[in-house]
């Protein structure tokens, strides 16, 4: 071989790998294949192989089901504080920094009103990305204050609702609270003739699903969530017996009567808007 044949080849096997972009190719967590990411953000955040229905931001989700440019956010600056000084590995106030930086929002949740399918409604949806979704006093206030809004506006109320981390344990009793207040607050939209429309999505846990998520007048979810107060691995370690094949799933609860429908993401916002239709809102 040539000195320049050895050279070239040296340069060669000394070039660094290339690899693949970090990002690109993903794990469902359904089915277990790896599906190339920007195909599942075309589909809606849905995997092209089995229909899992990804978790997606509060942003997503508003510019998927409210019609463009409608969208006008409510008490947008709200942010928790630490009354508690409660620190585990991090201090609270570092914590909430730390989420509000990562996340670029205030709180779990985000409110506000806007347009489906041309018919004016007061919209929020809880953000999993934020403290896994976990409902302490900003998301109680910015929830009711949201429903007394639609309730002085004879508007229809829509949440949809991803959550998985239930109360703030880093807020206490007044997290707990909040299921009460907001619970409190739709019986009272009820009482003046209001409509709620309640959104499960995948996961719908803890105190979320024991107060506001449950008490839709019509209540949809999207295929294969996990909805639920306790998971199905403390229920089952608990009562030590074998749960039902898809325990807690939608699909489970549809058979079961505890939601109205199964609506693909795709079709949720139509669905949503000819519910208001036929509830005369």
């Amino acid at each position: 071989m040539s000195n320049s044949n050895l050279s070239q080849w040296q340069q060669h096997i000394n070039r660094p790998k290339r690899g693949v972009p970090e990002g690109l190719w993903e794990r469902c967590p359904g089915c277990q294949a790896t599906v190339y990411r920007k195909e599942v953000d075309e589909r809606q955040g849905i995997c092209p192989e089995c229909d899992y229905h990804w978790s997606i931001p509060a942003r997503t989700r508003i510019a998927q089901l409210l019609d463009e440019g409608t969208f006008e956010e409510w008490d947008a600056d709200l942010a928790s504080c630490d009354f508690l000084n409660f620190t585990d590995k991090k201090t609270y106030a570092q914590r909430l920094l730390d989420e509000q930086m990562r996340t670029q929002l205030k709180d779990a949740v985000v409110t506000g009103t806007g347009m489906i399918r041309a018919r004016r409604v007061v919209f929020a949806v809880t953000d999993s990305n934020f403290m896994m979704g976990s409902m302490g006093s900003v998301v109680g206030e910015k929830l009711s204050r949201a429903v007394e809004r639609a309730t002085q506006s004879d508007l229809p109320v829509i949440i949809v609702s991803g959550t998985g981390g239930g109360a703030r344990m880093q807020e206490g009793i007044v997290s707990l609270m909040q299921m009460a207040k907001i619970s409190a607050t739709l019986a009272r939209h009820d009482s003046a003739g209001g409509l709620f429309i309640s959104v499960l999505t995948n996961p719908t846990m803890g105190g979320v699903a024991a107060s506001f998520a449950s008490l839709g007048d019509i209540t949809f979810a999207e295929p294969k969530a996990l909805i639920g107060f306790a998971g199905p691995r403390t229920i089952k370690s608990t009562v030590q017996i074998e749960l039902p094949e898809g325990f807690q799933t939608s699909e489970f609860l549809l058979e079961h009567g505890y939601i109205d429908r199964i609506i693909r993401r795709p079709d949720l916002k139509s669905e949503i808007a000819r519910a208001i239709d036929y509830c005369g809102k």
